[in-house]
């Protein structure tokens, strides 16, 4: 039994936590990056708080996902300014574009040298600037993650610039920030976080420890998804959320993921849609085929368990089978209004293309065992 496990060295979580970013900052540097999303103005009560810690601020907005044109022109920047911390206040694509920047500030060889798949994959020689992310939706986990998933625009595809040196070095998870998450966008990071559990604990990359904690948040997000949903002011429900989101980003950095992130990396480059939404529309399918593959050829596969564990979990049934599991994320997707692939404009031409790049992506090396093109193609199908 060898496994290795990484997450932030400090982990703060509650309702009122993000009014200590002031007080943690300060210890960290003087001149910060604050990384928020398209409306910096919402965040105008942190802006106030460190000016009155004397902390000079440069803001970048993450208007939507990070492009690699784009954090190359805001890393420039901010080196140009100096800074020597980096806040990342916002949802999964402005805390992966805050860990980017805070990688590459040190780092100055050219973007696409430290990307993997369709870069050279180059580690990073410089340690990153100290980084403290503070996500406002419950579904990446990005603030404890290892890498920054940025868009390829040449390459039509979303890859990762990935070392364990690019983990926070403080997670600031604070559920009140989220009770302002739309239904559509709760359902969708939300549901991103259960398939994140979920390919972590059939991962064949899984450890005593992630499985412990997909557990927790397998059942943290069964029970809060909905109510969240339904009532964006639920507290209790948002904090549920808050938990199974951070612990699916500690799982997966730990754990890997899976086929349903193979596929997102491309789709994602190709349609736009929100990850979470295209996630949720191939999880079915996925753990249809991969149940189906595995009984057909790695019968004494422990994944098999763990989705029949995950079942019993979803449905707070002792007595689900597999069946009743992948039921239950059909209906759940349907009662949160998750679009299938062909909604978001993915057609049969697009299936050979696609397949193949999920294959290379990769997510892909977590899947519990490898899947044939047929298989590939069939998830599409399926999810279309």
């Amino acid at each position: 039994m060898n496994f290795q496990f990484s997450t932030a060295p400090r982990i703060v979580f509650g309702p009122d936590t993000a009014r200590t970013i002031p007080e943690h900052t300060i210890k960290m540097g003087s001149r910060a990056c604050i990384v928020t999303g398209k409306s910096p103005q919402r965040i105008q009560w942190l802006i106030d708080d460190l000016h009155k810690k004397n902390i000079q601020l440069h803001t970048v907005s993450i208007p939507g996902e990070p492009d690699t044109e784009r954090i190359a022109a805001q890393v420039a920047e901010a080196r140009a300014k100096n800074c020597n911390v980096v806040i990342a206040v916002g949802g999964g694509s402005v805390l992966d574009a805050g860990k980017a920047i805070a990688a590459l500030i040190p780092n100055k060889r050219d973007v696409l040298d430290y990307l993997e798949v369709v870069g050279k994959g180059m580690p990073l020689s410089e340690k990153p600037l100290p980084l403290i992310a503070v996500p406002t939706t419950s579904g990446t986990g990005s603030e404890v993650t290892s890498n920054a998933v940025l868009l390829s625009i040449e390459h039509k595809v979303k890859v990762s610039l990935r070392s364990t040196e690019m983990i926070p070095d403080i997670a600031i998870v604070d559920p009140l920030l989220t009770l302002s998450a739309p239904p559509s966008v709760t359902a969708a990071t939300g549901l991103d976080a259960l398939t994140q559990l979920m390919e972590s604990f059939v991962s064949r990359s899984g450890s005593p420890m992630t499985d412990a904690l997909c557990r927790e948040g397998l059942k943290h997000g069964a029970k809060n998804i909905l109510k969240a949903y339904n009532d964006g002011e639920d507290i209790e429900a948002r904090t549920g959320m808050a938990l199974a989101s951070l612990f699916s980003g500690i799982t997966l950095a730990n754990a890997k993921l899976g086929s349903v992130h193979g596929f997102a990396a491309p789709l994602g480059g190709e349609f736009k849609a929100p990850h979470g939404a295209v996630c949720a529309a191939l999880l079915p399918s996925v753990m249809e085929i991969n149940v189906r593959a595995l009984k057909e050829r790695d019968p004494g596969n422990p994944a098999l368990a763990a989705y029949a564990e995950t079942a019993k979990i979803l449905t707070g049934n002792n007595d689900a089978q597999i069946t009743d599991g992948i039921q239950w994320v059909k209906n759940t997707c349907a009662e949160m209004k998750i679009p299938g692939l062909g909604e978001i404009g993915v057609q049969k031409k697009d299936f050979k293309s696609l397949s193949a790049k999920a294959a290379r992506a990769s997510s892909m090396k977590g899947n519990p065992l490898e899947l044939t093109e047929k298989e590939l193609l069939e998830i599409l199908e399926m999810a279309l």
